[in-house]
């Protein structure tokens, strides 16, 4: 009887496991597309100008344009998502996650240092130049590097959500800046040095 009943539970609390992991990425549509509430249906409706004027530009720190369901209403329901990434020389993409996609990096101009973490904490790293792509699995703690001081980098990212999401573990999290001093066995202040490094 108690192994029947321990049967049942595990059943139930793998079926909401399942649920939660259908729940946890794009949903799916009865449409073709979903059309913003006010918006035309013409195909402006399906252009994204917001990346016009990224390439040539001078870059002076980390920019990334996204086109993301926030920025472009139409990716809602269609599982996809772009950003261009740009890095002065010697600019950093802090290591963060995407709870909802995998990311797919193409890198077209400039040489870029990746890498990611696994589960298992082993680190995976790459050296990337022009014409490379480099897909960082879902959920997984990653980063991206452009070691060259002197030139400038760019990629572009294509995610399987339209609303991958970003977490940037522990400095933008909130956590208490003396907690993290304690848990890098650092100080307060060196904690808020980098912090305010990875804001500007």
């Amino acid at each position: 009887m108690a192994s029947f009943h321990l049967k049942s539970v595990l059943f139930v609390v793998a079926m909401f496991t399942i649920f939660l992991m259908a729940q946890a990425s794009d949903p799916d549509i009865l449409s073709d597309f979903t059309v913003p509430p006010g918006s035309a249906i013409d195909g402006n409706l399906f252009t994204f100008t917001g990346t016009r004027g990224v390439f040539g530009s001078v870059i002076e720190k980390l920019k990334v344009t996204k086109a993301s369901k926030a920025e472009f209403p139409i990716l809602d329901g269609q599982s996809v998502s772009l950003a261009v990434l740009q890095f002065p020389g010697g600019g950093v993409n802090p290591p963060h996650t995407h709870p909802r996609a995998a990311e797919l990096l193409f890198v077209v101009q400039g040489s870029l240092e990746v890498g990611f973490v696994d589960t298992s904490n082993k680190l995976y790293t790459q050296t990337l130049q022009v014409g490379y792509l480099f897909v960082f699995p879902k959920g997984l703690v990653h980063y991206q590097y452009n070691s060259d001081w002197n030139k400038s980098a760019t990629a572009v990212s294509g995610f399987g959500s339209a609303n991958a999401g970003t977490v940037s573990p522990l400095f933008s999290t909130g956590v208490d800046d003396h907690i993290l001093a304690k848990s890098f066995k650092s100080d307060v202040t060196t904690i808020q040095k980098i912090k305010a490094g990875l804001s500007s």
